[in-house]
Protein backbone atom coordinates (compact mmCIF):
# COMPACT_ATOMS: atom_id res chain seq x y z
CA UNK A 1 0.00 0.00 0.00
CA UNK A 2 2.92 2.07 0.90
CA UNK A 3 4.88 1.67 -2.00
CA UNK A 4 1.68 1.82 -4.44
CA UNK A 5 1.29 5.37 -2.39
CA UNK A 6 4.83 6.48 -3.27
CA UNK A 7 4.78 5.15 -6.82
CA UNK A 8 1.17 7.67 -7.55
CA UNK A 9 3.30 10.45 -6.08
CA UNK A 10 6.54 9.78 -8.51
CA UNK A 11 3.79 9.25 -11.45
CA UNK A 12 2.07 12.47 -10.44
CA UNK A 13 5.39 14.28 -10.18
CA UNK A 14 6.65 13.07 -13.52
CA UNK A 15 3.13 14.45 -15.11
CA UNK A 16 4.24 17.74 -13.57
CA UNK A 17 7.28 17.83 -14.94
CA UNK A 18 5.36 16.57 -18.21
CA UNK A 19 3.43 19.97 -17.92
CA UNK A 20 5.93 22.21 -17.55
CA UNK A 21 8.18 21.07 -20.05
CA UNK A 22 5.84 20.50 -22.63
CA UNK A 23 3.60 23.05 -22.24
CA UNK A 24 4.97 25.90 -19.56
CA UNK A 25 8.76 25.49 -20.50
CA UNK A 26 8.30 29.36 -22.29
CA UNK A 27 6.19 30.21 -19.32
CA UNK A 28 6.76 32.55 -16.21
CA UNK A 29 5.74 29.44 -14.58
CA UNK A 30 8.17 26.97 -16.24
CA UNK A 31 10.82 29.87 -16.62
CA UNK A 32 10.46 29.95 -12.15
CA UNK A 33 10.62 26.11 -11.96
CA UNK A 34 13.98 25.95 -14.09
CA UNK A 35 15.26 29.10 -13.52
CA UNK A 36 15.46 30.03 -17.35
CA UNK A 37 14.97 33.38 -18.81
CA UNK A 38 12.56 33.94 -21.51
CA UNK A 39 15.51 34.04 -24.00
CA UNK A 40 16.99 30.54 -23.25
CA UNK A 41 13.27 29.01 -22.95
CA UNK A 42 12.35 30.41 -26.40
CA UNK A 43 15.42 28.73 -28.14
CA UNK A 44 15.03 25.72 -26.39
CA UNK A 45 11.30 25.01 -26.64
CA UNK A 46 11.30 22.04 -28.75
CA UNK A 47 14.31 20.12 -26.71
CA UNK A 48 12.08 20.59 -23.68
CA UNK A 49 9.37 19.15 -25.13
CA UNK A 50 11.11 16.72 -26.28
CA UNK A 51 12.61 15.94 -22.89
CA UNK A 52 9.26 16.38 -21.03
CA UNK A 53 7.59 13.56 -23.93
CA UNK A 54 10.58 11.16 -21.91
CA UNK A 55 9.08 12.32 -18.82
CA UNK A 56 5.48 11.11 -19.78
CA UNK A 57 7.13 7.82 -20.75
CA UNK A 58 8.37 7.24 -17.43
CA UNK A 59 5.32 8.01 -15.72
CA UNK A 60 3.10 5.66 -18.18
CA UNK A 61 5.21 3.10 -17.76
CA UNK A 62 4.51 3.67 -13.42
CA UNK A 63 0.91 4.07 -14.10
CA UNK A 64 1.00 -0.01 -16.33
CA UNK A 65 3.25 -1.28 -13.39
CA UNK A 66 0.39 -0.23 -10.99
CA UNK A 67 -2.62 -1.34 -13.27
CA UNK A 68 -0.78 -4.56 -13.60
CA UNK A 69 -0.95 -5.44 -9.97
CA UNK A 70 1.16 -7.87 -8.10
CA UNK A 71 2.42 -9.00 -11.93
CA UNK A 72 3.42 -5.21 -12.77
CA UNK A 73 6.19 -5.80 -10.32
CA UNK A 74 9.16 -5.90 -12.40
CA UNK A 75 7.73 -3.42 -14.65
CA UNK A 76 7.21 -0.76 -11.68
CA UNK A 77 10.57 -1.95 -10.23
CA UNK A 78 12.32 -1.50 -14.02
CA UNK A 79 10.67 2.35 -14.12
CA UNK A 80 11.30 3.28 -10.49
CA UNK A 81 14.84 2.48 -11.27
CA UNK A 82 14.78 4.46 -14.50
CA UNK A 83 13.62 7.64 -12.35
CA UNK A 84 16.30 6.92 -9.82
CA UNK A 85 19.08 7.45 -12.11
CA UNK A 86 17.24 9.77 -14.36
CA UNK A 87 17.12 12.10 -10.72
CA UNK A 88 20.80 11.28 -9.76
CA UNK A 89 22.38 12.43 -13.21
CA UNK A 90 20.12 15.08 -13.50
CA UNK A 91 21.43 16.16 -9.70
CA UNK A 92 25.31 15.32 -10.67
CA UNK A 93 25.08 17.34 -13.94
CA UNK A 94 22.38 19.69 -13.33
CA UNK A 95 21.08 20.68 -10.17
CA UNK A 96 20.78 19.44 -7.11
CA UNK A 97 17.37 20.54 -6.64
CA UNK A 98 16.34 17.37 -8.91
CA UNK A 99 17.50 14.86 -6.20
CA UNK A 100 15.19 15.77 -3.76
CA UNK A 101 12.23 16.30 -6.46
CA UNK A 102 12.90 13.02 -8.68
CA UNK A 103 15.34 10.70 -7.09
CA UNK A 104 14.86 11.02 -3.12
CA UNK A 105 11.06 9.65 -3.75
CA UNK A 106 11.86 6.89 -6.69
CA UNK A 107 14.52 5.62 -4.16
CA UNK A 108 11.95 5.84 -0.95
CA UNK A 109 8.91 3.97 -3.38
CA UNK A 110 11.53 1.38 -4.71
CA UNK A 111 12.24 0.23 -1.27
CA UNK A 112 8.66 0.32 -0.11
CA UNK A 113 8.11 -1.66 -2.84
CA UNK A 114 10.79 -4.13 -2.07
CA UNK A 115 10.10 -4.52 1.08
CA UNK A 116 6.71 -5.31 0.34
CA UNK A 117 5.19 -2.07 2.16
Amino acid sequence: MIATILTVLVILIHVYIVLLEMLWWDTPRGRKAFGTTEEFAAATKTLAANQGLYNGFLAAGLAWGLWLGQAGFAVTSFFLGCVLVAGLFGAATSSMKILYVQAIPAALALIALYAGL
